[in-house]
């Protein structure tokens, strides 16, 4: 049986918190997000951009930016709209959401810009 790892994720050293399941692995490059994006418009689900400042992101809800984009289908229009999200606040935490319609729930969440921890 193989190892099992301990991620070094503690409340008191922000930089280590991880968020959603693509935080345990090595940050994702534009063309990977890129990837979950058109994952995500493919399988129907209605994209939102939501952000934080990395000291609430555990225990507060996090800020959505503008409306979720119901019903879009570009991926650079979603990559824009996290971009600008992005260049609005860029010491918060930056996530993507998919909303599906069908199950009423989230389908994916994925943070896709990291703020700056102290």
């Amino acid at each position: 049986m193989s190892q099992v790892h301990d991620y070094k994720s503690r409340l008191s050293d922000p930089a280590s918190r991880k968020f959603e399941t693509f935080s345990y692995l090595p940050p994702l490059s534009k063309e990977k997000i890129r990837e979950q994006v058109e994952y995500l418009l493919k399988k129907g689900w209605n994209p939102a951009i939501e952000h934080t400042e990395p000291e609430n992101a555990f225990d507060h809800y996090w800020y959505m930016w503008k409306l979720p984009m119901f019903g879009e289908t570009d991926v650079d229009k979603v990559l824009a709209e996290a971009e600008a999200c992005h260049k609005a606040n860029p010491d918060n935490h930056v996530r993507l959401v998919g909303y599906d319609n069908y199950k009423q729930s989230q389908g994916t969440a994925l943070v896709i810009y990291r703020g700056k921890t102290v």
